[in-house]
């Protein structure tokens, strides 16, 4: 078994324990080619009890692992293992604080939440989710000692806690970088990794797909916030809610209601929650729908028939106003199948 210490570059961190079975290991690669932070190389070594030399993945970079375990979830023989073995330290612990939001705030949002609850009969929380930029003061929402995607922050919301996540406390580069937190792994940014992924065809349709996605510029953001809606702590960005296809359908209808306009939305079924769900409202005020993405799936327990809807803090509204209206007849005759013999 050889282990690496993964430290920390420039402070202290949460530090993470690569383990490394080679008793174990087929040699295959796929840690190295899948790790977006570059941590391993396969080098040719003779292992022990062996005569001949062997492909072996060695971590040369060992401080640069974000704990994503994306090298552990690809190890087919489960030769790989991290382990958390550092001391959770706050970035923030020294920031100013934001003011709590006024009272008449906090009572509209909880408003919005119950209307969406009520009308929709959701079964999870609709969210608030905040970007916080860099250098503004901060709400007072706990910070977890661990780390966690982007999308599990959202699930967790959802479920009903409050959590602030600022970069060293996310473990997926690829949101991180999406959300303006940190620099974007080489991997990622040409696309590299979704090939490897098999979740697209060619180099091309790689570099196609990440030149359409948006970005926010490298460290503008310092933390996500993502909280229940009913229990806001910042003014939320964008309000991301979880259901399945006949509640997406109402929430587009809400936001058409006054004008009978169709939605043209961007899915792709990559970078859902970062991308599709809370940049594309955020920057561009429209409502967007996905579908989720791999990530997304893996790393969370939303059912396989639930879609996401982010909502731009300027058109809840709208949605609201318009879901009330739509539950007095179109709603209630709907579900009743009025139509049916």
């Amino acid at each position: 078994m050889k282990d690496w210490d993964t430290g920390a570059d420039d402070g202290p961190k949460v530090t993470y324990r690569i383990k490394h079975d080679a008793s174990l290991c087929v040699g295959c690669g796929l840690c190295a080619a899948f790790c977006p932070m570059d941590v391993y190389e396969m080098q040719s070594i003779v292992r022990e009890g062996q005569e001949d030399a062997t492909d072996t993945p060695v971590a040369v970079q060992p401080e640069r692992c974000v704990g994503c375990k994306t090298c552990e979830g690809q190890c087919p023989v489960s030769a790989i293992r991290i382990e958390g073995d550092g001391i959770a330290y706050d970035p923030f612990q020294n920031r100013e604080k934001a003011a709590p939001l006024p009272q008449e705030e906090q009572d509209l949002y909880a408003e919005w939440a119950n209307v969406l609850k009520d009308v929709l009969q959701l079964q999870a929380e609709p969210v608030a989710l905040t970007l916080i930029p860099a250098g503004a003061p901060l709400p007072d929402v706990p910070v977890p000692t661990t780390r966690m995607r982007f999308c599990q922050q959202l699930a967790y919301a959802r479920l009903g806690r409050s959590i602030m996540l600022p970069p060293n406390r996310h473990s997926c580069p690829d949101g991180t970088s999406i959300l303006g937190m940190t620099d974007v792994p080489p991997k990622l940014a040409s696309g590299e990794l979704y090939i490897l992924f098999h979740k697209l065809d060619t180099m091309e349709a790689a570099s196609q797909m990440v030149a359409e996605r948006p970005r926010l510029p490298q460290r503008s953001t310092d933390a996500t916030v993502a909280t229940p809606l009913a229990k806001a702590a910042a003014t939320p960005d964008v309000v991301v809610v979880t259901g399945d296809a006949e509640q997406m359908m109402w929430l587009t209808m809400s936001a058409s209601y006054y004008t009978g306009k169709r939605f043209n939305y961007r899915v792709s079924g990559y970078n859902s929650m970062c991308v599709e769900a809370v940049l594309i409202p955020r920057e561009e005020g429209v409502m967007n729908l996905s579908l989720g993405c791999y990530g997304n799936r893996a790393a969370t327990d939303v059912p396989r028939d639930h879609l996401f809807m982010g909502i731009p803090r300027s058109m809840m509204p709208t949605v609201v106003k318009g879901l009330r209206e739509l539950s007095k007849r179109a709603i209630p005759q709907s579900r009743a199948k009025v139509y049916l013999p």
